[in-house]
């Protein structure tokens, strides 16, 4: 079996994702290296990392130095693709289970990483076109709450053994987490008793 290098990696977060990074280099087809590397999150102190429809992972920066000419693809696919054995190009609609997005080259993750700009990728931003079949590889919002899975492959064209795959659901709807915090919860019952007493002193007044 062809292989090319194979990066594969969880990271144990209790809201983590399910994309691959995927580089259909021919300069790394005859090569069955295997990396160590770990797709990870963002930083937890950046604002909305994960939401409903969106999240946000660190770019794969110095993962892909040593070839020359790589292209690099984000996907993003579902439990229903398993097992990952071959996979064609797919397109942008909300019902495929598996699709190609954010393609880069290999020097736009070259070491270092530059200072003072924010290295993250951004999945699912692109609204504009979500239902444009002109844009095939539209990052558009995630057509549900999962679960994704990820790895990360090299050689995206070559013949793909199978790997394992690591899932968790996304949020059921827009936030940075997946469920409401305490203090959100306490602000929330604080304003609806405000809310109860001044509707209270209203009826009063208008019954004098």
């Amino acid at each position: 079996m062809q292989r090319g290098s194979v990066l594969e990696g969880v990271v144990d977060d209790t809201r983590r994702l399910g994309p691959s990074l995927v580089s259909p280099s021919s300069a790394c087809s005859a090569a069955g290296d295997t990396l160590s590397y770990i797709p990870a999150l963002a930083g937890a102190d950046l604002g909305g990392r994960v939401t409903g429809s969106t999240f946000v992972l660190e770019q794969p920066r110095c993962i892909f130095d040593k070839y020359d000419s790589a292209d690099i693809w984000l996907v993003v696919a579902t439990e229903a693709v398993l097992p990952f054995t071959t996979i064609p190009i797919p397109h942008f609609p909300a019902n495929t289970s598996a699709y190609l997005t954010l393609g880069a080259m290999q020097y736009h993750y070259r070491c270092p990483e530059p200072n003072g700009e924010l290295t993250v990728l951004r999945v699912g931003s692109e609204t504009s076109c979500a239902n444009n079949t002109s844009v095939p590889n539209c990052n558009g919002p995630l057509p549900g709450p999962g679960p994704y899975w990820w790895v990360v492959r090299n050689n995206f064209f070559s013949e793909m053994s199978v790997i394992q795959w690591h899932a968790r659901q996304t949020p059921s709807s827009p936030g940075t987490g997946g469920g409401r915090s305490g203090a959100m919860i306490a602000i929330t019952a604080i304003l609806s008793v405000l809310l109860a007493i001044l509707l209270a002193a209203l009826l009063a007044a208008l019954c004098r």
